[in-house]
């Protein structure tokens, strides 16, 4: 028995939008809440009609498909893991899935979120870099005194050279990081995306290859917003906040509109 993952050229064509994948994609409505749910319908592949789309959209024939085993996978940009054996051949073929669920068409998801230290390790960060960034998230404070929260400084308040270093970083390194938040590395990258939006009245999928999902997500500018944050196309990076004041809220966070893949 040979198993076997079907791979996409992980370089990012950020003069095309739309993604190269041969296999297409595919919106429908769509009756599934959960990631369980998804497990369940691929795992009854042949009688469940969306499971039979999304395997046609992964490019398979259903006629040569003799089994289909789903399961979950934690600690990974890949959730749900399909697995699809070739009648013909014997061979299985691996297929890793990131799901998004929302219920609302401007709801924003949260796709990586670490401590600036292990974004360092990751991309290589100068040590200026670092700091900066640290003092973005208030694992720093700064000196300054006029700053809109003591807490931390935003992009727009350091000076025009910390400013151009910034932008000029992630310039520098912006295919390295949209592959990293959004695919992830190893046995477990994402090659699908699956969205679905889950709305009071109806439901709705959208199934798109993970190159397609980094060239929608990572394309346009990297500018700092008037909010003192900064967009790696259609990426926004932020301090995370939140969590009661723990020291958790200083971390660094990338978040994106999942319900963009649906608008091409």
């Amino acid at each position: 028995m040979v198993i076997f993952k079907r791979f996409f050229n992980s370089k990012l064509n950020m003069n095309n939008p739309y993604g190269t994948s041969k296999f297409g994609s595919e919106t429908a409505k769509g009756g599934f809440r959960n990631e369980d749910e998804v497990i369940f319908k691929f795992n009854s592949w042949k009688t469940d009609l969306e499971a039979k789309e999304w395997l046609d959209v992964m490019g398979y024939k259903l006629k040569e498909i003799e089994n289909v085993k789903a399961i979950k996978v934690n600690g990974y940009k890949t959730d749900v893991q399909v697995q699809v054996t070739i009648e013909t051949s014997k061979a299985i073929s691996v297929e890793n899935l990131s799901i998004k669920l929302v219920s609302n068409k401007q709801g924003y998801n949260q796709i990586d979120k670490r401590w600036v230290d292990k974004y360092k390790e990751l991309w290589e960060i100068p040590n200026n870099i670092t700091m900066l960034l640290k003092l973005y998230t208030g694992e720093l404070q700064s000196i300054k005194k006029d700053i809109r929260d003591k807490r931390r400084m935003f992009f727009d308040e350091m000076n025009k050279d910390e400013q151009k270093s910034i932008l000029s970083f992630f310039e520098s390194n912006k295919i390295k990081i949209v592959n990293d938040i959004i695919m992830g590395r190893g046995q477990f990258a994402a090659r699908w995306m699956l969205v679905a939006l889950i709305l009071k009245k109806e439901s709705k999928w959208v199934l798109k290859s993970i190159n397609e999902a980094m060239n929608i997500f990572g394309n346009g500018q990297i500018l700092i917003t008037k909010n003192g944050n900064l967009k790696i196309g259609n990426i926004t990076m932020q301090r995370k906040g939140g969590d009661a004041g723990r020291k958790t809220a200083n971390m660094l966070q990338f978040k994106i509109n999942p319900c963009l893949l649906f608008n091409v």
